[in-house]
C-alpha cells in the first residue's frame, strides 16, 4: 500500500471519527438537551454539585464545547453565577474524559450491536425525541469503528522514514508539538476527538507516548480555545467563563510540561504500560488535578475574569442579542423559545420607538429624533442576530407545530425590522423637515395625528399578545381594527382637505407633512396586523364567509361603513397649538 492511500484511509478515518462524535453530541443534544439545561440551571447552587454536574452532562454530551457554551449561555443572561459556570466547566472538562477511558477500551464487538440497535430506534421512535437517541447509538458504533481503521491504516507508518522526520522534530520541541496540537483541536472543535486520533496513533506506534502526551495537552489547550472563539461577540458575562477555562488549561500546561520526561512519563508508565491507555489515562488525570487544584480558587478566578472583562454600560449592550443560545440550535423548543423572546424584545425596541415619534412630531426635538434613529440601528442589528440564528436551525427536523412557530418568529420579525425601517426613513425624515421649517399643525390636524398614533400603538400591544400566545379571538380582533383604522385614516384625511379649503394657516404649512405622517401610520398598522393572518386562517376565519354568525354580521358592518366614518369624530381640542 503506498504512502498516498495509507494517508487517504487516515484521512478517511479521521473524518468519521469526527463525524461519529458529532453524531453522538448532536443525537443527545436533541434527545435530553432541554432537560440537560434545566438540570444545569437548578443543581448550581454550589461548587461541588456543579462540578459533578459537569462531569454528568459532558459525559452523556461527549463534549466539553457544548457543556462550556450551554452555562456561558446561563452565566450571561444571570442564570448562574460565574463561579458556579467555572465549576461546571471542571466538572465538563473531567467527563469527556470519561469518553474517551470508554473508548480506549477494546470494543470491537460493540461496533454492529450500537449501530444495529441505533437503527432500530430511530426507525421505531420515528415521532418521538427518542430516535435522537438512535442516532448517538450509531455514532458511538461509528466513533469505535472510525478508531479502528486509523490504528489499521496507521501501523505501516512507524515504518516511514518521512513520519520519523517529523515526529523527531515534534519530539525535539515539545512546544511545537503542543500548538500543532491546540491549531489541529481549534479546526476540529473536539478535544475528545483528537485526543482518541493520537491515541490511534500511540497504539499503531505511529508516534511515540512522549510525543502523544505533548499532544494531548495541546488538545486540552484547543478545546477550550474553541468557546472563547465562538463566544466573542457576547457580553463580557458570557466570555467570562471560556477565558477562565483557557487560563486553567494553559496555567496547568505550562506548570507540567518541565517535569513531563522526569516524573509524569514514569509514573503513567506504571498504570498501565499500553502506550494508547497511557495517553487517555495522563488526559484523564491531568484534568482531575485541575480541577482538584484550582476549584478553591474559583472566587479569585471569577474576579479576575470581571477585571479583565468589566461590565459595559447597558446601552452599549442593546445591540447584542440576549436569548438566542448557541447551544439550543439543535433542540427545537429551547431554541424556538430563546428566539421568540429575543423577538419581543425587539417588539419593545420598536415600540419604543414608535411611542417616542409622536413626541418627537409634537415638541420638535432634533436631540429625541437622533435617538429613535440610533434605536434603529439596534433593531437592524438584533434582526440580523434572530435571522442568521434561525437559519441555523435545522427545519427538517421541525414537527409541523414547530415549523409554523419558526415561519412565525421569522415574519413577525421581519415586519418589526420593516417598520423600523418606516419610522426612521420617513416619519424621522418628516419630523426633521417640520423642524427645519418651524412648522406646528392645528390643533385638529395634531389631535387627528394622536389618536391615529394611539390606536397603532394599541395594534403593536395587541400583537406582541398575540405572538405571545396565538389566540383566535384576540388575531380575530386586530384584523377587525385594521378596517376601522383604515376608516379612521380616510375621515381625517376628509378633515384636513376641509381644512385646507377653509384656509387654515397651520394645515396650508403641513399639508403634505401631515397627509404622508397619516399614511405612514397606516403602513406600521398593516405590517402589524399581518400576524394575525396565518391564525385567522389556520382557523378558517380569514375568509368571512367561514366566520361564525355573529362575527360574519360584525365583519359585514366593518365593511359597510368603512368608506364613511366608524370612528367619533376625530378632532379633539388640544390645549396647546401646534
Amino acid at each position: 500500500m503506498s504512502a498516498t492511500e495509507i494517508l487517504i484511509q487516515i484521512i478517511g478515518g479521521v473524518c468519521l471519527l469526527l463525524w461519529g462524535v458529532g453524531m453522538v453530541n448532536k443525537g443527545l443534544n436533541q434527545a435530553f438537551g432541554t432537560s440537560l439545561r434545566r438540570i444545569i440551571s437548578n443543581s448550581t447552587n454550589n461548587r461541588i454539585k456543579a462540578f459533578f454536574v459537569g462531569i454528568g452532562v459532558a459525559a452523556i454530551l461527549q463534549s466539553s464545547t457544548a457543556a462550556g457554551l450551554i452555562v456561558s449561555s446561563f452565566a450571561a443572561r444571570n442564570v448562574i453565577t460565574i463561579s458556579a459556570a467555572i465549576a461546571v466547566v471542571l466538572g465538563a472538562d473531567v467527563g469527556t474524559t470519561l469518553a474517551a477511558q470508554m473508548m480506549s477500551l477494546n470494543l470491537s464487538w460493540l461496533i454492529p450491536v450500537m449501530i444495529i440497535s441505533g437503527y432500530v430506534i430511530n426507525k421505531s421512535m420515528h415521532d418521538s425525541l427518542y430516535k435522537y437517541v438512535g442516532h448517538a447509538f450509531i455514532g458511538v458504533g461509528l466513533a469505535l469503528l472510525a478508531l479502528k481503521l486509523i490504528t489499521a491504516a496507521a501501523d505501516p507508518l512507524k515504518h516511514s522514514d518521512a513520519v520519523q522526520v517529523v515526529i523527531g522534530s515534534l519530539n525535539n520541541q515539545p512546544i511545537l508539538a503542543v500548538l500543532f496540537s491546540m491549531l489541529l483541536t481549534w479546526a476540529a472543535h473536539s478535544s475528545l476527538g483528537m485526543v482518541l486520533l493520537y491515541m490511534s496513533f500511540a497504539a499503531a506506534g505511529t508516534i511515540p507516548v512522549n510525543v502523544g502526551l505533548f499532544m494531548v495537552l495541546g488538545a486540552n489547550i484547543g478545546g477550550a480555545l474553541a468557546p472563547v472563539i465562538m463566544t466573542l461577540r457576547d457580553i463580557p458575562a458570557g466570555r467570562r467563563v471560556p477565558l477562565g477555562n483557557l487560563f486553567i488549561r494553559a496555567m496547568g500546561v505550562l506548570a507540567i510540561m518541565p517535569f513531563m520526561s522526569t516524573l509524569v512519563l514514569p509514573f503513567i508508565g506504571l498504570l498501565h504500560p499500553d502506550p494508547a491507555r497511557m495517553l487517555v489515562n495522563f488526559h484523564t488525570l491531568f484534568n482531575l488535578a485541575l480541577a482538584i487544584i484550582f476549584m478553591p480558587f474559583i472566587g479569585p478566578l471569577t474576579r479576575l475574569s470581571e477585571a479583565v472583562l468589566p461590565d459595559r454600560p447597558r446601552e452599549e449592550d442593546e445591540s447584542l442579542p440576549r436569548y438566542l443560545d448557541p447551544t439550543a440550535v439543535s433542540t427545537p423548543a429551547a431554541a424556538l423559545a430563546g428566539v421568540s423572546r429575543e423577538t419581543l424584545r425587539l417588539s419593545d425596541i420598536v415600540q419604543k420607538m414608535l411611542l417616542d415619534t409622536l413626541e418627537a412630531l409634537r415638541n420638535n426635538n432634533p436631540r429625541l429624533v437622533q435617538e429613535i434613529c440610533a434605536k434603529e440601528e439596534i433593531a437592524d442589528s438584533l434582526y440580523e442576530s434572530i435571522k442568521t440564528y434561525l437559519s441555523r436551525l435545522s427545519v427538517q427536523s421541525f414537527d409541523e407545530k414547530e415549523n409554523q412557530r419558526y415561519i412565525q418568529i421569522l415574519t413577525f420579525s421581519t415586519n418589526l425590522e420593516h417598520i423600523g425601517d418606516i419610522i426612521d426613513k420617513s416619519l424621522m425624515e418628516l419630523a426633521m423637515k417640520k423642524i427645519r421649517n418651524q412648522d406646528n399643525f392645528s390643533r385638529q390636524g395634531f389631535s387627528e395625528i394622536s389618536d391615529l398614533h394611539s390606536k397603532v400603538m394599541e395594534s403593536i400591544h395587541l400583537a406582541q399578545n398575540i405572538f405571545i400566545t396565538g389566540d383566535v379571538k384576540m388575531a380575530r380582533k386586530l384584523f377587525e381594527d385594521k378596517a376601522s383604522l383604515r376608516s379612521y385614516e380616510m375621515h381625517a384625511a376628509e378633515s384636513h382637505f376641509r381644512r385646507l379649503s377653509e384656509g387654515v394657516a397651520e394645515t396650508i404649512a403641513t399639508s403634505s407633512l401631515h397627509l404622508d405622517i397619516l399614511r405612514d401610520l397606516r403602513r406600521i398598522n398593516s405590517y402589524i396586523t399581518l400576524i394575525a393572518y396565518p391564525i385567522l386562517e389556520e382557523a378558517k376565519e380569514l375568509n368571512p364567509s367561514l366566520l361564525k354568525p355573529e362575527r360574519k354580521e360584525k365583519v359585514k358592518k366593518v365593511k359597510a361603513k368603512a368608506p364613511k366614518s366608524t370612528m367619533p369624530p376625530p378632532a379633539t381640542p388640544l390645549p396647546e397649538k401646534y
